[in-house]
């Protein structure tokens, strides 16, 4: 914990500013969010590992957490230092993720909520992606697909809970994306490279489609991929392949939500988000039933902003914070179970 920490809170009189943090560290990124109690400052601090070669192992990249958190807590309280402000709640990314990295994020956590005396929340990181989201684009009561490496599911609040329109059954479009391109040779997170490629050609060649109801499974596709890559098929045809038809499931199951729902607003949020193509096929979707559509400009991959604004929700609710002997970590939480106090 950084040395210059006791100068930092606790400044008395005036108007003291008021401000929020929030810790991510789910998965390959560790991050630090600040925002102000009316929500018009948010900050975010974070870094992210990157691994040398496969995907995310949770011991080097909880190891990552360790080394770069200091440095990243000493900025933010730097930030509320310069603004004469001091704390008054604390959230983590509680669930889902990698238990390993969750539980650096949990500790620190605790520890600043100890050390400051301020509430302590547990964050759903899915809902937090959401939350966000919902803030940078100004949407109300949108139907939110959110796609990243953890998570491909079709949601919308309904009354104190998130409802689950449909979902992957299988592994994320992230990772789908993710694992087809480690096989051809490429670091995680890859999804850059393989909408690069897609786009260098029009040629397209048939995998699995497999959707069931209002849920999408991924892994048919992807042990197909790997199959016609070692077959010697260009790399840029089977990404444009992968795309085409994942988001194309996705697009449909999205549609299928979107008319039981009957929902005005579609959100597309989470890493893959940034994707393009996704985007522009998510769009026609939306015109189709006249519903809005938009996508953050920012914040879309894991971040520290999302966790500090859903734990201003919370803040402000006037929810029961968690006892620091019972704020362990879920790596299994699903964002259906999570009772909403906002």
């Amino acid at each position: 914990m950084p040395a210059d920490i006791h100068g930092v809170y606790g400044l008395e009189g005036g108007n003291v500013k008021e401000y929020v943090l929030g810790i991510e560290s789910t998965a390959h990124t560790f991050a630090i969010g600040v925002v102000s109690i009316d929500g018009s400052e948010i900050l975010n601090f974070s870094h992210t590992y990157v691994p040398k070669v496969g995907g995310i192992h949770p011991r080097e990249a909880s190891e990552h957490h360790v080394k770069v958190a200091p440095e990243l807590l000493r900025r933010a309280l730097q930030y509320i230092k310069k603004e004469e402000g001091k704390i008054v709640a604390l959230g983590f990314s509680r669930g889902p993720g990698l238990g390993p990295c969750l539980r650096v994020g949990a500790t620190l956590a605790r520890a600043l909520a100890i050390r400051f005396s301020v509430p302590l929340f547990g964050v759903h990181h899915a809902i937090a992606h959401i939350e966000i989201a919902k803030k940078l684009t100004g949407l109300r009561e949108p139907l939110a697909v959110l796609v990243s490496g953890g998570h491909t599911v079709i949601a919308s609040k309904e009354g104190e809970r998130y409802r689950v329109w449909g979902e992957t059954l299988d592994i994320s479009l992230g990772n789908l994306i993710d694992m087809f391109m480690r096989a051809a040779g490429y670091s995680s997170p890859a999804g850059p490279i393989c909408e690069k490629l897609a786009n260098e050609t029009d040629e397209y060649i048939e995998i699995p489609y497999v959707v069931k109801g209002t849920d999408l499974s991924y892994s048919g596709i992807l042990s197909v991929l790997k199959e016609k890559l070692e077959q010697g098929i260009d790399i840029r045809v089977l990404c444009r392949s992968l795309q085409e038809t994942a988001f194309a499931m996705l697009c449909e199951v999205v549609e299928r939500a979107l008319a039981h729902s009957e929902k005005k607003e579609i959100l597309l949020c989470g890493g893959v988000a940034n994707n393009k193509r996704l985007q522009e096929m998510l769009k026609f979707v939306a015109e189709e039933y006249k519903a809005k559509f938009a996508v953050p400009n920012r914040w879309n991959g894991d971040n520290g902003a999302m966790i500090a604004y859903t734990t201003l929700l919370y803040y402000k609710s006037n929810a029961t914070p968690l006892k620091v002997e019972e704020s362990y970590v879920l790596p299994l939480w699903r964002l259906d179970q999570v009772t909403l106090p906002y």
